[in-house]
């Protein structure tokens, strides 16, 4: 049986590229954008959290992919009456390598999914030694108005643990909404970090940030580093070392 994939996350719609498998790729949500030439003859069929279902019926995979970060678990739960649906979780790298791994089971690109992970655990290995040591304090943040933040079962949380950043949150779960930064609690943030995504946080940010947390270093980070799990992880590690001697030299 030819394979007909309908993905419904950006990070995995880039790793089926990855493995070779753009040809069988017959949906797509209007985010998964990477990678921009091999996508523009790839159908989409709604967003992450508002699936157009006759469009995926009209697809007919025999094989969709979700997560449980990026979708909704009642559009999920249809789906998987009509289609066979595996659903990941990826918390860290671990679950990261667990999902390459059957993905290429599923779609009999094994020798291709080890491929990647051996070359992500060994970019991940020469990072190590450049880590920060000891961990600072960094409040990293998601969104605007409210702020929000990242608690420690994210995949972004794994990302602060392995470069030596200490998730100020790490106390909390998923996505905390912070009401005032101007705490005694804040007083121990020494880094904050402002995503690209999914708010774009942009220079013009910084002044307001400062304002609240004058004592602690502000930057601007790529998000997709922090949480593109898939093949995109692999590139990580270079850039969470240039971004490691940013830090270095404030």
């Amino acid at each position: 049986m030819d394979l007909k994939i309908v993905s419904l996350v950006p990070s995995i719609t880039l790793l089926l590229c990855d493995l070779g498998l753009e040809h069988a790729l017959v949906g797509r949500t209007k985010f998964c954008t990477e990678p921009k030439e091999k996508l523009s003859g790839i159908p989409i069929i709604g967003g992450t959290k508002n699936i157009d279902f006759q469009k995926i019926q009209d697809a007919q995979p025999t094989l969709l992919f979700a997560t449980k970060e990026e979708n909704v678990k009642e559009q999920i739960q249809a789906l998987k009456k009509h289609f066979k649906t595996i659903v990941f979780e990826v918390n860290n790298l671990e679950d990261n390598y667990k999902m390459i791994e059957k993905i290429g089971k599923l779609t009999q690109t094994s020798e291709r999914a080890a491929q990647i992970i051996q070359q992500t655990i060994q970019n991940f290995q020469l990072l190590d030694t450049k880590k920060i040591n000891p961990p600072i304090p960094t409040l990293y943040l998601i969104w605007k108005k409210p702020y929000m933040t990242i608690g420690k079962d994210t995949f972004i949380h794994a990302m602060m643990e392995r470069i030596g950043l200490c998730n100020l949150f790490s106390h909390q779960t998923r996505y905390p909404i912070i009401q005032n930064m101007q705490t005694s609690f804040f007083e121990k943030c020494k880094l904050v970090i402002l995503s690209s995504e999914p708010y774009p946080f942009t220079e013009a940010h910084i002044r307001a940030i400062r304002e609240q947390l004058p004592n602690a270093q502000i930057l601007l980070a790529d998000g997709a580093y922090f949480s593109w799990y898939g093949s995109k992880i692999t590139e990580a590690p270079a850039y969470f070392q240039q971004l490691i001697e940013k830090i270095n030299k404030s």
